[in-house]
C-alpha cells in the first residue's frame, strides 16, 4: 500500500514545516544554552523525522501492503528508530522558540490552561505509555485489524498513527527530554525496557514459528506458497533481533549509568 499523491505531499510538508519550526527555534536557544542545544540534538530530531519520511514515503510504503517482513521494517522504523531520535533532540522548547510570536503565545497558553496540564499529566506517566504502547503493539497485530489496515488507505494511517503515537509516549521517560519531571527513578527504566522486549518476543517468535499462515492477505496478494511462510518468519526475526537490540542497549546503558552514578557518590 502506498500513500495517495496527497497523502504523500501532505506528510512531506508537514515534515518540512516541523524540521523549519525546530531549526528556527534550536538556532537560537544554541546560542543562549549552547551547552544543552549543540549540534547532536539538531542532527538527532532531523534523523527522527528523516526515518519518518523514509517509513512512509519511499518504497518501504508501497512493497508492505505485498510482504510483511517490508511491513515489519516499516513499523520498527515508526516505533523503535524515529521516536527515541526525536525525544533526542529535546523538542519542546526548540518548537515553541520557532513558532511566529504570536503562534507561540497562544501554545503557551493553552499549554499551561489547567486542562491540558491535566491531560499532558496523565499521559506523561511511564505506564500509561507502557501499557498505550503494548496494546497497540498486540491489537494492531490481530489478524481482521491488522488485515482491514492492509485494505484500507485511512485504517492504515490510523495503524502507523497508533504505532508512533504510543510509542512516543513510551520513549519519553527512557529519553528523558529536557524539560520535564520525572516521577520514576532513573533505574525504574531498566525493567520497563526489559518487560517491554518481553512482550515483543513473544509476538516476535509467534511469527518466526507459526506452521500456518496468520495473515492470509499476503497469500492473496502474492499467490501463496512456501515464500510466503518464510516471509512471515523474516518479519517475526526483524521484530525479534533489531526490536530486542534496541531494547537491550537502551536498558544497558542506564544500567552503566547507574552503576557510574553509585560509584562516584561512594567516592
Amino acid at each position: 500500500m502506498i500513500l495517495g499523491d496527497a497523502d504523500a505531499w501532505l506528510l512531506l510538508a508537514t515534515l518540512i514545516v516541523t524540521a523549519a519550526v525546530y531549526a528556527r527555534g534550536w538556532w537560537a536557544l544554541s546560542r543562549r544554552m549552547p551547552h544543552r542545544f549543540g549540534v547532536g540534538r539538531l542532527a538527532a530530531f532531523l534523523g527522527g523525522l528523516t526515518v519518518i519520511a523514509v517509513s512512509l514515503e519511499s518504497s518501504l510504503d508501497a512493497l508492505a501492503g505485498e510482504r510483511l517482513s517490508v511491513h515489519m521494517v516499516q513499523h520498527q522504523l515508526l516505533m523503535m528508530l524515529a521516536p527515541p531520535l526525536l525525544w533526542l533532540g529535546a523538542p519542546v522548547a526548540p518548537m515553541l522558540r520557532g513558532l511566529p510570536r504570536g503562534i507561540r503565545r497562544l501554545a503557551a497558553t493553552a499549554l499551561a490552561s489547567p486542562p491540558v496540564r491535566r491531560i499532558a499529566d496523565v499521559i506523561a506517566r511511564p505506564a500509561v505509555g507502557w501499557i498505550a504502547f503494548a496494546l497497540a503493539f498486540w491489537v494492531w497485530h490481530l489478524q481482521w485489524l491488522y488485515e482491514l489496515a492492509l485494505a484500507s488507505h485511512a485504517w492504515h494511517h490510523v495503524e502507523h498513527a497508533c504505532f508512533f503515537a504510543t510509542a512516543m509516549l513510551f520513549w519519553r521517560p527512557v529519553i528523558r527530554p529536557w524539560p520535564g519531571r520525572w516521577p520514576w527513578p532513573r533505574w525504574t527504566m531498566i525493567p520497563y525496557l526489559l518487560l517491554a522486549d518481553v512482550q515483543n518476543t513473544v509476538l516476535a517468535a509467534i511469527l518466526t514459528f507459526s506452521d500456518r499462515l496468520i495473515y492470509p492477505a499476503y497469500a492473496a496478494v502474492s499467490g501463496g506458497g512456501a515464500s510466503v511462510l518464510d516471509d512471515q518468519a523474516t518479519a517475526g526475526v526483524i521484530m525479534w533481533l533489531p526490536g530486542s537490540l534496541v531494547f537491550l542497549v537502551a536498558a544497558m546503558y542506564l544500567a552503566m549509568a547507574a552503576l557510574e552514578h553509585a560509584r562516584s557518590s561512594t567516592v
